[in-house]
């Protein structure tokens, strides 16, 4: 074993308090972590050798693929550091997870079982299918995060093979006599289960994420039994070191609804007191030859320190420096199930949803209709609003959220950007994208 001190690269371009915790535990343990960032990084091929700038030792990959704006970027860029670093949750394995079908087609060859589900290219043959779902059944997008881009449908539902620019699936509706939808999170790491928790939907919800405000309970003692095993078969299937797999029950089975390479700490945390951050540094440490105090590593989970790392913080720059810009007015595309739409929008940083005309709603095909969180009106009146899920492109990201919506024919925008969409932007006020020369895109 190499006594020296291991240089851990955590691979991000996102800002995410799980990365600070990883690098935290890497520090910990008595070795040195690098925030490898947009901001810092720098790739050479000089007489042919390769050189990474900072320079590691082993690489842990949080590339955050779901949300990138050019993911097959990021996908060969953790591939190139890759041919000459080892790392945790290979760039390819990644990249096959976040991708649905062909995390299901992994699964399935593996013989993990998985929900009833079907990918039809075309909208004819999404209409051939779809009886063979049930009255209700769930119709997904084949990337998403945090439950954006789920939804469940009825036969009577118009739905194309297509989400804005996403091609969507079919899934069967796992039902269970639950009064409170639920399902069960297990994170893996390194063939272990580290934690484990139940997730429950809000009310009149679905989706059990805990990004979208359901609340979660321990379940890591008391795990089903065929459910440990599924779980790190699932992992394996899609080659993955470090997962967060999602599980749900049916009448006779378990079954896996995904394989998250990057799932989050937070909501693990809360429901089990245990951080997934040791675990996942200590592989890392260890795959570069390195030693780790087993002991040190069972007391550090049970924090979760989230908090900018000492040694990264001097290689990174604040969040605030590399967050996008958009302007009061911003020309945005909204997708629902059946089109897209390019419309003039204004942002809104005091409101915490985004809110959506009617007849643009209806012209997008966004829904179905469900009943959101209850908001108040100018009166402090509390009413429960409708909402539905849309995506938003904006500024070369892309974002779902659930949306209200409102008739806002006697406004000047149909579309009104609340902090669900806003919360990685600055708002320049004095900007306005009608202001703007028509050039502009050429930047």
């Amino acid at each position: 074993m190499k006594e020296d001190r291991v240089r851990v690269g955590v691979l991000s371009f996102h800002n995410s308090k799980e990365s600070k915790a990883i690098c935290n535990a890497i520090e910990e343990l008595g070795h040195e972590p690098v925030w490898l960032r947009e901001n810092n990084v720098l790739l050479r091929f000089t007489d042919g050798r390769f050189v990474l700038e900072p320079d590691v030792d082993v690489v842990i990959n949080r590339l955050l693929l779901s949300t990138a704006k050019q993911p097959m970027e990021s996908i060969g860029i953790a591939n190139a550091i890759a041919c000459f670093r080892p790392m945790v949750n290979a760039p390819d394995a990644a990249a096959l997870a976040s991708h649905k079908i062909a995390a299901a087609a992994a699964l399935v060859q593996e013989g993990v079982p998985i929900p009833e589900t079907a990918l039809a290219l075309g909208t004819s043959t999404v209409g051939r299918i779809r009886p063979e779902f049930g009255e209700e059944f769930v119709y997904k997008t084949i990337v998403g995060t945090h439950g954006g881009g789920a939804w469940k449908v009825h036969q009577t539902d118009l739905i194309t093979g297509t989400v804005g620019m996403r091609r969507a699936f079919l899934q069967e509706l796992v039902q269970t006599n639950r009064e409170r939808p639920r399902d069960l999170r297990v994170y893996v790491v390194d063939g272990s289960v580290v934690g484990a928790m139940y997730r429950y939907a809000v009310e009149e919800d679905w989706r059990t994420n805990v990004a979208r405000g359901g609340s979660v309970e321990d379940a890591t003692e008391s795990l089903p039994d065929p459910v440990e095993a599924i779980a790190k078969r699932a992992t394996s299937a899609v080659g993955l070191d470090c997962a967060g797999v999602d599980l749900i029950e049916g009448d006779d089975n378990w079954f896996v609804l995904e394989v998250n390479p990057t799932a989050g700490f937070k909501g693990l945390f809360d429901a089990t007191g245990r951080s997934p951050a040791p675990a996942i540094a200590k592989l890392a440490i260890q795959r570069a030859g390195g030693s780790v105090n087993d002991e040190l590593v069972d007391v550090l989970r049970t924090t979760l320190d989230g908090s900018v790392p000492s040694r990264a913080s001097k290689r990174v720059q604040p969040i605030g420096s590399e967050a996008p810009v958009v302007g009061l007015t911003e020309r945005v595309v909204v997708s629902g199930t059946t089109d897209t739409k390019s419309v003039t929008g204004r942002t809104d940083p005091t409101s915490a949803r985004t809110r959506i005309d009617l007849q643009l709603a209806a012209g997008i095909g966004a829904g179905p209709i469900q009943v959101g969180h209850s908001e108040s009106d100018r009166n402090g009146r509390r009413h429960r609003q409708p909402v539905v899920d849309i995506v938003v492109g904006i500024a070369g990201t892309e974002k779902t959220v659930d949306a209200t919506v409102e008739d806002r024919a006697e406004h000047t925008y149909p579309l009104l950007i609340g902090r669900d969409v806003l919360s990685d932007f600055r708002i320049d006020v004095g900007n306005r994208y009608d202001e703007r020369e028509s050039d502009r895109l050429e930047e």
